[in-house]
């Protein structure tokens, strides 16, 4: 049976387009106008990937992607218009695994379709833990003391990076290229402030892993005594 993909686009014309390169590729696609409808056909058809505009009547991509990521790991790709890092960084934040910037190459679409297709069918469980803190990549699920702590789609991509090479110094481009797999020009400086973010987050009573090391990075620090 072929991968459903439930493509979410209010241009009817793109919308089309997306869909028949799908078809071409060997997938099972649906379409959605606007925001709830595609909320509602999420819910109802369960596809295996949702291909997502940011721009949406009724609901836009940003809460429908938050509303789809609270309910399931459904893999997400959405399609943006807009080029500044913070849209990247929202989208990223609301719990999309990719996105692509309009105007696109079908072609890419479909490529970057498989290759998040790949990754989540063949990840198995992964937990990552040191000291109090513990990542558990497949369920998104980060917990420090065995307490549940509250990140973003990002910031819990972001520590599981950092806590993957401990102790270990990694540049602003190192963590852009591990954590997203793209290089976005002038997303540099946006990671400083997931990492403040995230540091506020995980820090306990000033017990803070997550160091910056000036004009290099930053390292996830780890006790090795």
């Amino acid at each position: 049976m072929s991968d459903t993909v439930l493509i979410v686009e209010d241009d009817t014309r793109i919308a089309h387009w997306v869909k028949r390169y799908f078809e071409q590729a060997g997938y099972s696609p649906e379409v959605a106008h606007d925001g709830e409808s595609g909320l509602a056909r999420a819910r109802s058809m369960a596809p295996d990937l949702i291909i997502l505009d940011l721009m949406l009547p009724r609901l836009d991509g940003i809460e429908l992607c938050r509303i789809l990521r609270r309910e399931s790991d459904v893999p997400i790709i959405m399609l943006t218009a807009r080029e500044a890092p913070a849209e990247r960084i929202l989208g990223l934040d609301s719990g999309a695994d990719d996105y692509i910037i309009k105007p696109f190459d079908p072609q890419e679409v479909i490529a970057r379709a498989e290759a998040v297709l790949r990754r989540v069918q063949g990840k198995v469980q992964q937990v990552i833990t040191h000291g109090d803190i513990s990542v558990n990549e497949t369920s998104r699920r980060v917990t420090i003391d065995g307490q549940p702590v509250n990140l973003t789609h990002a910031q819990i991509t972001l520590l599981a990076v950092l806590m993957r090479h401990p102790n270990q110094v990694l540049s602003r481009e190192q963590l852009i290229n591990l954590a997203f797999h793209h290089e976005f020009e002038g997303y540099d400086r946006a990671i400083d402030s997931q990492i403040a973010r995230l540091r506020k987050q995980i820090d306990r009573g000033g017990r803070q892993p997550i160091q910056t090391v000036y004009g290099a990075g930053y390292k996830f620090v780890v006790d090795e005594a």
